[in-house]
């Protein structure tokens, strides 16, 4: 029988600027009698990784720009928050009295990622990391050094699809993982020849944590998801994304 664990870890403190969130992880796992194996898929909350690396903003802190001053007429947001999104972004897509779509390093996103839930305080907001495959990787490395275990790592966010109602968890970063499963070339179960069937791996393994960690009020930001079998690579989130030249779906909708 196949099967997969996904482990939420509940005992992790609020974090704080500064925090070291391996040595965080290792501490919680082993209080919970979890512990840290080899092979473990390590998915961790954006949230607590923004919160660590000190990427917490106070509206009351930022002088939104004129081009900042226009946008927020035009939506009706803060032109405090504006700022903040243009600031995180590379150029903005979509403006209007619903939603400020934007692409954020080819990571096509809405309000640039920035959020203020679970992060205390009306007008405090997280970024998104800067360079989330480093913040993996910083990740990873650490709880080699901390337990002998490899691991591999994902930084988890949550997004809207277009089309789609709701939202899912994506993976914005990771390290140690081919974010692919790749079947071209192989055959199914009738001997067909798959010709495009090319999995997102890495956004299931971020999927399927969100199960345990949650949006609310869980305090779940760390999941452990063991038993998988996971294809060793030196891959970036960013090879998740595509150009709006290949993407199929641009301009069909």
């Amino acid at each position: 029988m196949r099967k997969i664990s996904i482990i939420g870890l509940e005992s992790l403190p609020d974090v704080r600027p500064g925090d070291n969130i391996a040595e965080l992880i290792v501490e919680a796992a082993g209080r919970e009698g979890v512990g840290i194996e080899d092979g473990d898929v390590i998915v961790v909350a954006q949230k607590i990784v923004s919160k660590a690396e000190g990427l917490i903003v106070d509206l009351k802190d930022v002088k939104p720009s004129e081009r900042a001053i226009e946008l927020a007429k035009r939506t009706g947001k803060d032109a405090r928050f504006v700022e903040l999104v243009l600031r995180e972004s590379s150029h903005v897509l979509k403006a209007d009295e619903s939603t400020i779509i934007v692409d954020r390093g080819g990571f096509v996103c809405i309000n640039a990622g920035i959020d203020r839930s679970n992060v205390g305080g009306e007008a405090r907001f997280s970024l998104l990391p800067s360079d989330p495959d480093e913040s993996a990787r910083r990740i990873a490395k650490d709880i080699l050094r901390l337990t002998g275990k490899r691991v591999f790592v994902i930084v988890s966010d949550t997004s809207s699809r277009p089309l789609r109602q709701g939202q899912v968890d994506f993976a914005i970063g990771l390290a140690g993982l081919n974010p692919f499963r790749d079947y071209r070339g192989k055959r199914d179960l009738y001997g067909y020849m798959l010709r495009v069937k090319r999995v997102a791996f890495a956004d299931e393994l971020a999927s399927a944590a969100e199960l345990v960690i949650g949006q609310g009020d869980e305090g779940i930001p760390v999941a452990i998801i063991r038993g998988v079998n996971v294809e060793e690579s030196n891959s970036t989130a960013k090879e998740l994304t595509i150009s709006r030249e290949l993407d199929l779906f641009s301009g069909a909708v």
